[in-house]
Formats: C-alpha cells, sequence, structure tokens
C-alpha cells in the first residue's frame, strides 16, 4: 500500500466540530472566528489578531500597515514560498533576496547583510520577510538588531506548549513586528485553508485594529475556524507522536551519506518535516522510492528558488538546496509499520 508524503491529521473532533459549525445559522465569518482567535490567544500571548482567508491576504495586509512605498526593498530568503513573489508585485515593492546556508534552510543575519550588500542603486530595504522555513526557526532577535521591520511567517514552525510535559510552557520567541500563522493543508496546523495575522504588543496591535473592518470576504468562515479550533488543542498530542516518528528516522539517515539540517542551539525542533540534502541525484532518489511505494517530494519545489524566481547567481546555497532537498512522510496519522516502512527507504537510499 502507497504512503503518502502528506496527510492533514483530522480526527472524529475536528469533524464534529465542522459539522455542527455546518448546522448553525451562519457559516461564514462570525463567532466561531472569533473564539479561535481566543484559543490561539491562549497559546501564542499576541496583543491582537485578524482570521483570514489565506497566507497570502496576511502577508498583504502585514506589507500594507507597515505603510511601504512603490519601490521599496524587502528582504526575503530565496526559500520562502512563491507566493510571496505575487504579493510583492501587487504592492510594487522590490524583492531582495537572501541565501541560505548549506547546514540552515532560513535566510541569518550573516545573508541578509550581503543582501544589503548587493541591492540595487535606489532601492532601500525597508522589511524583512522571514520564513520559518520547514520548521526551522530563525535567529529572529539579531536579525531584530539590524533595525529593518519584521514580519516572521511561522506558518510551519507552531511549536505546541505541553508537548514534553502536558503542562503549558513559553510561548515562542516571536520579534516581529507582525507575524503570520498559515493554516493551509500543509501548515503544521490547518483550517482547510487561511491564516491568522497577528502582533505581539498593543503599539502594533493598535495597527491592526485599523484593518478590523475589512470586507468579510476576506475573513475566515466559521467552518474552517471550528477545525483550527481544534488542531490547536490537538497540537501537543500530535507533536508528540511526530517526535517519535522522526527519532527513528533520525537513526536511519545516520547510516546514510546525505544530509540533515541542523536546529540553532537552544531550539527544538519541532519535526513539521523530515528533510535531507542530497549527495546523489533527487531523481534516483524518487524512482527508488517510487519502487517502495513511498511517496517522497522535493522540499522546495514551491519556492523562490525551485521556481526559479529569485536569483541563482546571488542565492548559490539555496538554487543547489532547491534541486537535491527531499521530504519524507512524517504526519501524525502515519502508524508505526508505515514508519517503520520509511527508516528502511532512509536507511537504505542510493
Amino acid at each position: 500500500m502507497k504512503i503518502e508524503l502528506y496527510s492533514p491529521t483530522i480526527r472524529r473532533k475536528e469533524m464534529d466540530a465542522v459539522l455542527t459549525a455546518m448546522v448553525e445559522d451562519q457559516i461564514g465569518p462570525g463567532e466561531r472566528s472569533r473564539f479561535l482567535i481566543q484559543t490561539a490567544k491562549e497559546h501564542l500571548h499576541f496583543d491582537y489578531a485578524l482570521a483570514l482567508r489565506s497566507p497570502a491576504t496576511a502577508l498583504y495586509l502585514a506589507l500594507k500597515a507597515l505603510d511601504l512605498k512603490d519601490g521599496d526593498g524587502v528582504l526575503v530568503s530565496s526559500l520562502s514560498p512563491r507566493y510571496y513573489a505575487q504579493v510583492f508585485a501587487d504592492l510594487r515593492l522590490t524583492p531582495l533576496y537572501c541565501d541560505v546556508s548549506f547546514s540552515f534552510p532560513c535566510a541569518g543575519r550573516e545573508t541578509i547583510e550581503k543582501a544589503i550588500a548587493a541591492k540595487p542603486s535606489g532601492v532601500e530595504p525597508r522589511c524583512i520577510v522571514l520564513h520559518h522555513t520547514l520548521g526551522f526557526v530563525p535567529a529572529s532577535s539579531s536579525i531584530a538588531e539590524l533595525g529593518i521591520p519584521l514580519i516572521e511567517d511561522i506558518s510551519q514552525s507552531y511549536s505546541p506548549p505541553g508537548a514534553d510535559s502536558g503542562q503549558e510552557a513559553a510561548a515562542p520567541a516571536i520579534h516581529g513586528v507582525f507575524a503570520i500563522l498559515g493554516l493551509e493543508e500543509r501548515d503544521m496546523l490547518t483550517s482547510g485553508g487561511g491564516a491568522l495575522l497577528f502582533a505581539m504588543n498593543r503599539r502594533d496591535g493598535s495597527v491592526l485594529r485599523n484593518y478590523s473592518n475589512i470586507p468579510p470576504e476576506y475573513c475566515l468562515p466559521d467552518i474552517n475556524a471550528a477545525l483550527a479550533a481544534v488542531q490547536f488543542r490537538e497540537a501537543a498530542k500530535n507533536m508528540i507522536k511526530r517526535r517519535e516518528i522522526a527519532e527513528a528516522y533520525t537513526q536511519a539517515s545516520l547510516r546514510t551519506k546525505h544530509k540533515r539540517f541542523i536546529p540553532l542551539d537552544g531550539v527544538e525542533y519541532n519535526n513539521y518535516a523530515f528533510p535531507l540534502a542530497l549527495e546523489t541525484g533527487m531523481k534516483d532518489v524518487s524512482a527508488y522510492a517510487r519502487k517502495k511505494e513511498i511517496i517522497v517530494e522535493s522540499a522546495f519545489e514551491q519556492s523562490l528558488a525551485g521556481a526559479g524566481i529569485s536569483d541563482s547567481v546571488l542565492c548559490p546555497v539555496s538554487y543547489s538546496l532547491s534541486l537535491r532537498t527531499v521530504l519524507f512522510p512524517l504526519y501524525p496519522r502515519l502508524n508505526a509499520q508505515d514508519a517503520q516502512r520509511v527508516s528502511r527507504l532512509i536507511m537504505t537510499l542510493p
């Protein structure tokens, strides 16, 4: 039986919440959307948030809230999602692409400073959009010291509190002016589509409140919000399952010549995914996995670098990783037998 790469973790609790929302008088943005924001606030401790229909809308509004002008520069990792490019184009902003390192798939202060040094004449960097790629958390505190407004995209890096002991843990440190938590199919939490855009402190929250009366067509419907609220409550349990699977994969990968990314010191990886940077070609590994009826996929096919949007000359590491980084199935619904099959695949990769 074929093992798929992704499977959304939607169980009876999520389905019951959605069915209950469907039989109520209102299924558009309403009370359940407000309840989702309150639920998220208990975990993330933000000041104010908007529940929106897509991460693209969230990024658009975050950039608008910073009052950027036509032609202003936005620093962004080349391994960020490719939809970023469309949002930048819609706002007439100039993307300034940042590279990454071979051991860590996010932009860091050093690569951001290199992108600033290489910027076109007349373009000033007015914002950094920091994507937490594949669940890895960049050093946002150091990057914030550059004095450039920061937007953090934590769609893949959300880590639930209490995954170790069942007790509340501190919310992940967010140093951006605004943060985006995507709720799309392949994000860490899903509502079937949507995003939360939030500000951690009152000053920045007051700026977001200027958008509280946006048309309902931009806001998250209650059906989706009902699903996402349960996802928050079940996240710690799902994290434990992810960790168990990832530990087996890690042991298997130690017997291969392929490389894992290394989290920053003091930051535990949330096991959003299990990527390997291959020493051999992607084609050989994909063909080998198909024979074993296991679906693997390029990690960065839908990134700016993978789509050929960012500059491969300015960002050579990102371009290299986009050609040879592969993802293996890792999700809470994966049973023990199938996880063992994936482990054996990793252990015997060509």
